[in-house]
């Protein structure tokens, strides 16, 4: 399913020329800020995982990874990452990182279940995915609630250096977060689905923090899915800006306080996964062998695409769109990579 919205009078502000050294500019400045904000240091990263130890993304539990053999290590099966959200912390162990520095990478996956292509939306995902080795007393909202802030900030400082370099654009950002809860959003607007609430409350406070993402509400319902074996689902969250050329809500980024042992046991049980148990990273998490972390993913499409108020995510990367997309954004004069 594909869907599509062009604002009227949409005009694009940047050659496409422009557009990739502005792509290259978000880029360069936002990991410099990122990195100063929460201590991180860059480190490689893996595609693909294998299938049998746990360490992919489950996302919400349904979408297929894209899985393949490979003949020279026995024809053992491997799946491309749909993020390295468990990867990273495992890499926190193996890394030598210590309490107060963490580690970024870049991150591509592919989600070929993605159920609608749309402005937002595409196959091909590419994050900034990071994690930080945390003490136990830094697991509270609190602790949380900073890393947001700094996160905040250091969009915010990039679009300001964006703007600077690029007079054409006018992009602003506000630096203040509104922390709520899925539960409180859910209370506020009752007959509303989780995306409306989202947009109803980014118009009234531009930039928010959505709080306790996969637990279910009183209605019985979720707010959104989360896998249960890396957010505590009592301290995570989403980053949204308002954004008012689509006048939506826009999700830049997920996040949280990762499971220790015992709220991953109480997860998997409630997520009905007690299998996972016996996987060798569950395993390692059960016996409290990996280090307590905090980390999460930001999208860089979707950064990219709010700092240069573009209305698609296909005019800051190389995706792929059905036939009927191409022709009316060609229409528009929206060029799409």
């Amino acid at each position: 399913m594909n869907h599509l919205t062009i604002p009227a009078g949409y005009r694009t502000r940047l050659s496409v020329y422009d557009t990739q050294r502005a792509i290259e500019l978000i880029k360069q400045v936002f990991q410099k800020h990122l990195c100063a904000a929460l201590n991180l240091k860059r480190v490689s990263a893996p595609l693909f995982v294998p299938a049998n130890t746990g360490l992919n993304d489950d996302l919400n539990g349904i979408e297929r990874p894209v899985s393949f053999d490979i003949p020279a290590v026995g024809g053992e099966e491997f799946q491309v990452v749909h993020s390295l959200a468990k990867w990273k912390r495992l890499a926190l162990k193996n890394y030598d990182f210590y309490v107060g520095k963490g580690l970024y990478t870049d991150m591509n996956a592919i989600r070929r279940d993605e159920e609608v292509l749309d402005n937002l939306h595409s196959v091909y995902v590419d994050q900034w995915d990071w994690e930080k080795v945390i003490s136990r007393e830094d697991r509270t909202l609190d602790y949380l609630k900073d890393a947001v802030r700094r996160i905040v900030s250091a969009i915010c400082n990039t679009c300001d250096e964006l703007c600077w370099a690029f007079p054409d654009l006018h992009t602003h950002l506000c630096r203040e977060v509104t922390f709520i809860t899925s539960q409180e959003l859910e209370d506020r607007y009752p007959d509303l689905t989780p995306s409306e609430r989202e947009t109803e409350f980014a118009r009234l406070h531009q930039t928010i923090f959505i709080m306790q993402i996969g637990k279910t509400l009183r209605s019985g319902k979720k707010h959104d899915g989360r896998a249960p074996d890396y957010d505590d689902w009592d301290l995570n969250g989403d980053i949204l800006f308002y954004n008012e050329l689509l006048d939506r809500a826009f999700e830049v980024s997920s996040m949280g306080i990762r499971v220790d042992a015992e709220s991953l046991s109480r997860q998997l049980a409630l997520a009905g996964c007690e299998d996972r148990r016996n996987l060798p990273f569950h395993k390692m998490l059960l016996a409290d062998e990996l280090p307590l972390s905090i980390g999460g993913g930001i999208g860089q499409s979707r950064l990219c695409m709010l700092l240069m108020g573009c209305v698609h995510i296909g005019e800051v990367q190389s995706g792929v769109w059905d036939e009927q997309t191409r022709r009316l954004c060609r229409e528009a004069g929206i060029f799409l990579l």
